[in-house]
């Protein structure tokens, strides 16, 4: 529990950082600084569709249940937060290109990515059978995370794009000085801690839903 506490100070602390530490970005003003939350939710989209797939793996070779449960939510959260990232980095592009939505190589993959977490949902609602749902989910939550290094890190590599990266890979070193690059990694690792909160949580309501629903059962 007294972790969950020092990471909501942490998030409030890199929320402050953001504003009083991160200037301006030259063009972009004080939006600039949304980059601080952009990538991070694109980050944590990404780590929980990878733990959508392992949970699913896990499920398929155990045919535990709660590995199904585990899988579902994580692969909401992960379509959370990629809303986020979209949201987000429409904020940016605004802000940048003039418009908030202009089909970039990275938001064309983005929201193809969206649309293939939205049918796993789409699947999971039309089986009413839960071990055949369970089955069914796992093996497209499987093949869904084979498309993500695609979309997310290929695609926008291949066709040109004017969406800025955040690391020169020729010279191997980050596009920003060293008080931006630290706020930016400290919400990383918030980011990340809010997802592993916002699982348990959710993880843990519904086994009580669960439990109540055996015990009315009974």
């Amino acid at each position: 529990m007294i972790w969950k506490y020092a990471m909501g100070l942490f998030m409030a602390a890199v929320i402050i950082a953001s504003f009083l530490l991160v200037p301006p970005t030259q063009g972009l003003g004080d939006m600039g600084r949304i980059i601080v939350y952009h990538v991070p939710t694109a980050w944590v989209a990404v780590l929980a569709y990878l733990m959508s797939m392992v949970h699913s793996v896990a499920f398929l070779r155990t045919g535990d249940m709660l590995r199904d449960r585990k899988a579902a939510i994580a692969a909401g959260l992960g379509t959370l937060f990629c809303v986020l990232a979209t949201v987000t980095g429409a904020i940016w592009a605004r802000g940048a290109w003039g418009m908030f939505w202009n089909w970039d190589p990275r938001q064309t993959s983005v929201f193809l990515l969206l649309m293939l977490y939205v049918a796993y949902f789409a699947l999971r609602a039309s089986v009413q059978d839960p071990d055949r749902r369970a089955k069914l989910a796992a093996v497209y939550a499987i093949l869904a995370f084979l498309t993500v290094p695609f979309l997310v890190f290929v695609v926008p590599r291949v066709y040109p794009t004017l969406h800025p990266n955040l690391i020169n890979v020729t010279e191997r070193r980050y596009e920003m000085d060293s008080i931006i690059r630290l706020v930016f990694l400290s919400s990383v690792v918030a980011f990340t801690g809010l997802y592993l909160w916002m699982f348990d949580l959710r993880l843990r309501a519904e086994n009580i839903l669960d439990q109540l629903e055996r015990e009315r059962g009974n």
